[in-house]
């Protein structure tokens, strides 16, 4: 019944750390955005169950300091995506020579995407019961804040306003792609941050992955096209093909960040390279991820790493 306790104080921990925000203070967002390391850390260190433990606690916690609908948007939006992902990274199997393999690292990172994707519209769904108009409205407020604090930072003049709107409505219908772009690279670096500090507690059951070279199963650029399909429609299903096409896109940019330090590992010059390169992509606002993104398509869809080094042959398909 050890994971019972690891999983009750994981998940008042990580209540705490959400109920904080209520102060509305730049420390409280902070600590709210640390709330599903606890979850995390049980989950990859204990066992699973310690996460779902955590992961209803944490909602009951939630639900009794805050509200009902608080508490579901705790277990949805910040438990159970941590303790799915750390299900998938702990299942392993024994090899034909003896030896265990361990859930690719690749498939993980697809997984991470869908999951940040699906948990965007499934939190969109049940705030607004499933009302698409109150949704749409709900994206409308955050593009309209948006493009106020973007003027208002940069100190430019007031915009006209039917340019204002056509900025507006362009934000609007790509909320739930940016959401699930931002999601999904929270997802991973706190499934990694929490993995070296299970690993460095000596509790990480599996070996650390060579992470540079995960590669995506094919399958993860089919749903990406499948993705941009959904995207013309309207409604749910429309908002739902923007948040997957954000993920993937962003999951893929994240596989071509992996190559770039795969490729580079032994060459004079690293550091400054990655530096350099890490610099631009805060300078140009996140462009060259466009670039990186691209280039983890190809690496999947073609094999690059394969055809120019000694990388293993990526996952088929994303099953478990």
């Amino acid at each position: 019944m050890n994971f019972v306790a690891t999983g009750i104080g994981a998940g008042l921990v990580s209540a705490l750390l959400t109920a904080v925000i209520v102060k509305a203070t730049p420390l409280a967002a902070m600590l709210y955005l640390l709330a599903p390391i606890p979850v995390l850390i049980v989950s990859l260190g204990w066992d699973h169950r310690s996460g779902l433990v955590a992961a209803v606690v944490g909602g009951l916690a939630i639900a009794l300091i805050l509200s009902p609908l608080s508490g579901i948007g705790f277990a949805l939006i910040t438990a159970l995506p941590a303790w799915w992902l750390s299900y998938l990274a702990l299942l392993g199997r024994p090899g034909q020579d003896g030896t265990m393999e361990w859930y690719p690292v690749g498939r993980l990172l697809a997984w991470a995407a869908a999951t940040a994707a699906l948990t965007i519209i499934a939190a969109g769904v049940i705030s607004t019961g499933g009302d698409y108009g109150a949704f749409a409205q709900n994206t409308r407020d955050v593009a309209e804040a948006f493009v106020n604090a973007q003027f208002a930072a940069t100190g430019e003049g007031a915009l006209d306003a039917e340019t204002r709107e056509q900025l507006i409505a362009i934000f609007s219908r790509l909320t739930s792609f940016l959401s699930a772009q931002g999601f999904v690279t929270i997802l991973a670096l706190y499934l990694w941050a929490a993995g070296r500090i299970v690993l460095a507690s000596k509790r990480l059951p599996r070996p650390w992955p060579p992470v540079p070279e995960l590669v995506m199963p094919r399958s993860a650029g089919l749903i990406l096209i499948g993705a941009l399909i959904l995207a013309n429609f309207d409604g749910f299903i429309g908002a739902l093909g923007l948040a997957l096409s954000g993920a993937f896109l962003m999951a893929f940019a994240l596989q071509g960040l992996a190559a770039v330090h795969d490729r580079t590992r032994g060459k004079s010059g690293r550091a400054f390279l990655l530096s350099a390169m890490y610099v631009l992509i805060f300078v140009t606002q996140g462009i060259l991820m466009v670039a990186l993104a691209l280039f983890g398509i190809a690496d999947s869809t073609f094999g690059l790493r394969r055809r120019f080094g000694t990388r293993p042959t990526p996952p088929p398909t994303l099953s478990t």
